[in-house]
């Protein structure tokens, strides 16, 4: 009997094992006893059994022969046989756990925004001279945001927000949409802050960080109600940990600004810029073009917030109508463009005015006010007032103590040159 054992995949390796079985005798006709008879088959089975034992013992010896002079063969002709892909199934124990979504592991924008987002308030500031003539409410003037910093209702925000037109009134819109009347209590012009009070209690409140130890390039997120839409969130970096304020030519303020790239527009002034710990960093404050905002350090509002809790009470409450103004009033919120910002600007927008080397650009226009009626827009740049050339916002400011009647501004609007002409409004009539 010859038993031929191949392996599949290696055609050219072939073992014969050859088992000799007994040669097979032409059968006589013996009559014998039953006895003899029953002897003879059981001699035929037991040989039979052993042959087929034998061969399957031999077999299994050539099959492992085999295997082990292919292993040797594929070590030594590695170029000379192609490499047959192997495919593996193994279970894995952890298969059944379920994989971690990415999404929990690498949204910190969200996360941040989780701890700090219930704190944001809305704030809608309207002219209680003048009312709608539909709803024949008192007409919204400006819209700004704030946090809340203490839960029995106290709320920091901008001065510019609250006390930007007289004889205004402020509503305070949570996120959980209840709308309360706001007090304002304490502010401060030369800081542009300002404390605004609503009658609640148990609110969530906003933990204040550090500013001191920001880093140029880190991660911060602004939050607040940009033209008025609700709960809007942008994120950014520090572009400038410590910006004066007279390279901004604001007047009268002694703050190191943060300059941010995260969207700041109309609407979010007041709101907190918060860090990837959900705590504020800084108030936000103004945006002079895309990519080029700025904020007051939380640390400066720290200190306003010390001397308001240190003062006795009754003591620097001042309401909007008893805060000092101007004399006349335009209603206009100004940056004086120094030569480190119009490099920013001329590098950033495309379409500013290559001619302009200085003045000041209005980045807020109050609703109703006279620079509102007269023209004015956001985005505008002043260069001359009545023939007199305009270098910085004080020269705005001095223009405003006389009695001119007609202001006749020249602005940049893109690169077009035009001219508006705004009447200012007396603030002690």
């Amino acid at each position: 009997m010859y038993c031929a054992l191949r392996r599949p995949a290696i055609l050219q390796h072939r073992l014969l094992v050859s088992v000799l079985l007994p040669s097979q005798r032409p059968a006589r006709t013996i009559k014998t006893t039953e006895q003899n008879t029953g002897r003879h088959e059981q001699g035929k089975h037991r040989k039979l059994g052993l042959t087929v034992a034998l061969t399957g013992v031999f077999g299994l010896l050539a099959y492992k022969q085999t295997l082990s002079n292919d292993d040797q063969h594929k070590a030594g002709n590695n170029n000379r046989w192609p490499h047959w892909p192997t495919v593996c199934a193994k279970t894995n124990p952890l298969s059944s756990t379920p994989k971690r979504s990415q999404r929990k592991d690498f949204n910190f924008i969200a996360d941040a925004v989780e701890i700090s987002a219930p704190a944001v308030v809305y704030l809608e500031i309207r002219d209680r001279q003048h009312v709608d003539f539909f709803t024949r409410e008192p007409m919204t003037v400006s819209t700004g945001s704030g946090f809340i910093v203490e839960s029995d209702g106290l709320i920091l925000t901008n001065a510019h927000v609250v006390v930007s037109k007289p004889h205004t009134m402020v509503t305070v819109k949570l996120t959980d949409g209840r709308t309360f009347p706001g007090y304002v209590e304490h502010v401060d012009p030369a800081s542009d802050l300002a404390t605004v009070r609503v009658r609640c209690n148990n609110l969530p409140t906003l933990k204040l960080g550090h500013s001191a130890d920001l880093r140029t390039g880190e991660w911060v997120v602004a939050l607040g109600s940009p033209l008025a839409l609700n709960n809007t969130v942008t994120a950014g970096v520090i572009s400038t940990t410590q910006r004066p304020s007279q390279e901004l030519g604001l007047r009268g303020k002694d703050i190191n600004y943060i300059q941010t790239d995260a969207a700041i527009t109309f609407g979010n002034s007041g709101g907190p810029l918060v860090n990837l710990d959900g705590e504020a960093i800084g108030i936000n404050s103004m945006k002079v073009t895309s990519g080029i905002s700025f904020a007051i350090p939380i640390d400066h509002a720290k200190e306003f917030l010390r001397k308001i809790n240190e003062a006795p009470t009754g003591t620097e409450r001042r309401s909007p109508s008893d805060v000092p103004t101007y004399r006349r009033y335009i209603g206009i919120t100004m940056l004086s463009l120094t030569p480190e910002i119009l490099g920013e600007l001329q590098q950033r927008n495309h379409k500013f005015p290559p001619i302009v080397r200085g003045g000041v650009l209005v980045w807020k226009v109050i609703q109703g006010s006279p620079a509102y009626s007269g023209g004015l827009q956001p985005g505008d740049i002043i260069t001359h007032i009545n023939g007199k050339e305009i270098k910085n916002s004080s020269d705005v400011y001095e223009l405003l103590l006389e009695q001119d009647k007609k202001l006749s501004i020249s602005i940049y609007r893109g690169q077009q040159l035009t001219t508006v002409h705004v009447f200012p409004e007396d603030t002690t009539a």
